[in-house]
């Protein structure tokens, strides 16, 4: 088994780096593989609502100037995703937010491609605006029926300088039992696999409130 985390902040080893390889560090001792794909430092359009990629059905996003697609082919394998971003006004980083965008909804306009992985959302600040910016990245988990894994308290850790994240005993915590329920999650996955039906996807109803 694998797990991918997304690193979406522009520094490569910052908070957000040491916050992922905290929880995966519980995944790697659980035997479980475990990877950090850094993207908050890449150039990243934004989605253009173009959708293409519905009609295309192609799993591949039309823009074409960036690394998304590649992205998506290596995320389509895994069996958990943890998405990480440090905190910019009280939300996601921009450039997350693209890759966010773009790839999520490539995955659900070509059969949700991440349809019942296990999932997780980790978020490293300075001071306010964890919550809102957790809430943020668990949208996406939840759209695209993951199942997300949780820790004893939300998985939000606190820092100002590079590496300050490991001062923070509680957030550390947090994210030590984050990736070891992870690990139980995904085990108990793979060992229910042939005994527990997987519900059968619906067909998506979208509606407005245009009349």
């Amino acid at each position: 088994m694998k797990v991918i985390a997304i690193n979406g902040s522009p520094r490569k080893e910052g908070n957000t780096f040491h916050a992922l390889t905290m929880a995966g560090n519980e995944l790697i001792a659980n035997g479980i593989d475990f990877e950090i794909l850094h993207v908050g430092h890449k150039l990243i359009h934004g989605c253009t609502a173009c959708g293409k990629c519905a009609v295309n059905k192609d799993e591949e996003c039309s823009i074409k100037v960036d690394d998304i697609n590649k992205w998506i082919k290596e995320l389509k394998p895994a069996d958990g995703i943890i998405i990480g971003s440090p905190v910019y006004y009280s939300g996601i980083a921009g450039t997350m937010k693209c890759f966010l965008d773009r790839v999520f909804y490539v995955s659900g306009s070509n059969g949700n491609l991440f349809r019942h992985k296990v999932g997780a959302s980790v978020v490293a600040l300075r001071r306010t605006g964890g919550s809102s910016t957790f809430d943020c990245l668990n949208h996406y988990l939840s759209i695209s029926e993951m199942v997300i894994a949780t820790a004893n308290y939300w998985n939000v850790i606190h820092g100002r300088t590079v590496g300050e994240v490991t001062l923070d005993m509680e957030g550390s915590q947090t994210m030590r039992v984050l990736g070891r329920n992870m690990a139980w999650l995904l085990k108990m996955k793979e060992a229910s696999k042939d005994l527990v039906e997987e519900p059968a996807a619906e067909q998506k109803v979208a509606t407005n409130f245009i009349r």
